[in-house]
């Protein structure tokens, strides 16, 4: 496609969309985890009581990377408004449509995150 065409309304409205829903599916999970933690019944049974915490600590885990998701997807669409989704933070060039699609809260393009990740293996964090 022409470079003149890339992020052109349609496609904006198609990320936006698709962002819009990861994000109320995030919202939904969130609220959910909410409810099941508070639906907790004393058990007696040291050791059911214990297989209970651990899936409680697995369920707060996950909502935790998904809270960090929602950041970014919430981020994603404040780029959308100002103009700046879908082009590389380091080096302003396209990210590119099959990345999106993949991963729509990416902010560098395929080669900018390869060398931000060889740094940081190289280098540490």
């Amino acid at each position: 496609m022409p470079e003149a065409d890339y992020m052109n309304d349609a496609q904006l409205a198609f990320f936006r969309n698709r962002l819009e829903e990861l994000e109320r599916s995030l919202v939904q999970n969130a609220d959910q985890t909410t409810e099941h933690l508070r639906e907790t019944q004393f058990v007696p049974d040291p050791a059911d009581r214990a297989t209970i915490e651990e899936e409680h600590a697995l369920e707060l885990r996950t909502r935790d990377r998904e809270r960090k998701l929602l950041k970014k997807v919430q981020q994603s669409l404040a780029r959308i408004d100002s103009g700046e989704y879908g082009w590389c933070e380091e080096t302003g060039e396209p990210i590119g449509i099959p990345r999106l699609l993949a991963r729509p809260t990416a902010t560098l393009s395929l080669e900018a995150q390869q060398r931000r990740e060889m740094r940081q293996k190289l280098y540490g964090d």
